[in-house]
């Protein structure tokens, strides 16, 4: 049917009305984006420590941040004209 939606999980897969589909997804895409920002930020701490003991200078350009997905829909339709 139109509003169902099949879902695998594990190695098995489940008919779920697409609403409910679409909510599990997005929850879980923002789980995910939270764990990527927070182990980006421990990176950086890691990196700036392990240049610190090697005594070299800090590494430049390594605290930059990602532009979000409507930045660069911003930038992309600049560059279109």
């Amino acid at each position: 049917p139109a509003e169902k939606a099949m879902v695998c999980f594990g190695n098995m897969f489940i008919e779920l009305p697409k609403v409910k589909t679409r909510e599990m997804l997005q929850q879980d895409q923002e789980e995910l984006d939270k764990e990527i920002n927070k182990l980006r930020k421990e990176l950086r701490v890691k990196v700036n420590r392990l240049y610190e003991a090697q005594g070299k200078p800090e590494l430049k350009g390594f605290n930059l941040n990602p532009m979000s997905a409507e930045e660069m829909k911003l930038i992309n339709r600049i560059l279109e004209g």
